[in-house]
């Protein structure tokens, strides 16, 4: 038999060979539970993490599946203390559960009485907990079972809430499946949801995550409140809902900056909730306005901190994220297992582009090479500056006119950070802009001109990388970006992940501007999308045409 492509080390990393015949399927093994950290050529390097192990537990992995994961693909006998390690990291979650007592009310009940004993100590605990109900049982107070779980989990003693929840006020949703019908993969999201009562669903960009939340509604047939990131995505929101399910215009609500409805279905903006009005904020009472009976979270990797902490106090509401990647930058991942609900399923992208529901994409970064006269004012700018002059050096710009050379006719974003960089690119190729500062109405006008292709292209900045459905976008053309965020290049390469109608390959470049900052955040940046199986092919600006003739252009 072959050794093994893992080589699992006592510091909890792995090393994975990309080249070797069962990579693959060994990467497969341990996705469930390990975050990839590196990702050059050749070998990629994971770690496994306490929290990976806790969302493992929490979808049911137990420590045996686990370690025969590390065991059967590893090329050398793996760490007898790492083995013991992760049984140990993994039996910490459950043994202190949340359950609703019928005399009580909610109670922490442990199943190691000396666990209990000693979070009991701890000082950030203190006055969460109530009176002793027994030796191994505490009573909560029903306000503080959000914060206690989050407390518990940086403590490593992460509870099991099995206190269930309030029904809601009911409210009759169903599906209109009437020329089409939930995907083998949806129905598994949905089932994985109500099995749990919360928690995350994660799935590819164009996978049909609304079509997943719209499910969990008819399932539940409750008063639903849907957060999105945005005015236009409200609307998206809105539309799909109206397409899809039972519910008329009547029953749903617009809560933006826009418009103030609050219906049996509301949909309302991340920003408006958030606003603050003479140091309160005055939208967050539209969390209690309604027995809501769900709590949807569109884009959960993005949730701001007031929303954090209104979720503390939702935990007796059923919650569902929806996410493309649980990946954040703010190192937040903890407060979406304890607050939103652990991982409920998990889907990797190959498998469903496998599966023919997503494009194929073909990625590749072109490196530029700063100008000689520029490279002596890039070093001897403050180490602040040096970000935006790399990446929106305009020598990019002609690189942009070449890809879009090659790509005559087919839809293509041209993606981007810096607005000058952006309008500069507009004016060069000829076409709309799309920003922050464009109204939401001609938001609107220019994507659906984009969808029915009146128009070909279309420059975006970042109000473009979440909730925006363009379909029939083919080449996305990234020129900049949020430093080295994971999850942004993830979403900026969903936009094209919709399937084309002749089943083309869709294409991500990145324009990247050689020895600057700018070319280790690209490598930060991809990351995410190496996990899920995406290589990048490296080309230089110079040799453009040549390294991509022998590749199709559409």
């Amino acid at each position: 038999m072959t050794a093994g492509p893992l080589i699992v080390q006592s510091d909890k990393s792995l090393l994975l060979e990309v080249d070797h015949p069962r990579s693959a399927a060994a990467r497969a093994a341990i996705a469930a539970f390990a975050e990839l950290e590196r990702a050059p050529e050749h070998i990629h390097t994971y770690r496994i993490t306490d929290l990976g192990l806790w969302n493992a537990r929490a979808a049911g992995y137990d420590a045996e599946t686990v370690i025969a994961a590390l065991v059967d693909h590893s090329r050398y006998p793996v760490p007898h203390a790492l083995l013991v390690d992760v049984a140990d990291t993994m039996d910490r979650y459950g043994r202190l559960q949340l359950r609703a007592d019928p005399v009580h009310g909610l109670v922490l009940q442990a199943l190691d009485r000396a666990v209990l004993e000693e979070i009991s100590r701890a000082r950030r605990i203190q006055g969460m907990l109530g009176a002793r109900v027994d030796e191994a049982t505490v009573v909560v107070h029903p306000s503080e079972r959000g914060a206690l779980k989050q407390a518990l989990l940086a403590l490593g003693w992460p509870a099991e809430d099995l206190a269930g929840y309030v029904d809601g006020e009911a409210h009759p949703i169903a599906l209109d499946e009437d020329g089409w019908s939930l995907r083998p993969y949806q129905v598994e999201a949905i089932e994985g949801f109500r099995h749990g009562g919360s928690g995350v669903v994660v799935l590819p960009c164009g996978a049909g995550k609304t079509l997943v939340g719209a499910g969990a509604m008819a399932a539940m047939q409750r008063t639903t409140l849907i957060l999105v990131t945005s005015t236009v995505s409200a609307r998206q929101w809105r539309a799909e809902l109206l397409r899809r399910t039972s519910l008329t215009e009547d029953e749903i609500g617009e809560y933006s900056g826009a418009t103030k409805e609050v219906r049996p279905v509301t949909i309302a903006t991340y920003q408006v909730l958030t606003m603050k009005r003479r140091g309160v904020q005055p939208h967050l009472e539209l969390m209690s306005a309604r027995d809501w009976g769900l709590i949807l979270y569109d884009e959960v990797h993005l949730l701001p901190a007031p929303v954090f902490r209104m979720t503390a106090d939702l935990q007796a509401r059923r919650r569902l994220g929806l996410t493309a990647t649980l990946v954040r930058e703010d190192g937040r991942e903890g407060e979406v297992f304890s607050l939103i609900g652990p991982k409920r399923y998990d889907a990797p992208w190959k498998d469903i582009e496998a599966q023919g529901y997503i494009a194929p994409a073909d990625c590749t970064e072109v490196r530029v090479a700063m100008p000689a006269e520029d490279r002596m004012a890039y070093a001897m700018a403050e180490a602040g500056d040096r970000p935006r002059l790399g990446a929106a050096h305009p020598a990019k710009t002609d690189v942009v006119r070449r890809i879009a050379a090659r790509h005559p006719g087919e839809p293509m974003l041209v993606i981007g950070q810096y607005l000058d960089q952006l309008e500069e690119l507009a004016e060069q190729l000829g076409c709309d802009l799309v920003t922050g500062q464009t109204p939401v109405r001609r938001r609107q006008e220019l994507f659906e001109a984009f969808r029915a292709g009146e128009i070909s292209r279309l420059v975006v900045s970042k109000v473009a990388n979440f909730s925006v459905d363009l379909p029939e976008a083919s080449v996305a053309v990234q020129v900049s970006g949020a430093f080295g965020s994971r999850q942004e290049e993830a979403q900026r390469l969903g936009r094209l992940l919709r399937p084309k109608a002749d089943g083309r390959t869709a294409h991500f470049y990145t324009v990247v501007m050689r020895d600057t900052q700018d070319q280790d955040y690209a490598a930060h940046r991809q990351r995410f999308l190496a996990e899920q199986g995406y290589a990048y092919t490296i080309v230089d600006a110079d040799d453009l045409e040549t390294s991509l003739d022998d590749r199709p252009a559409g």
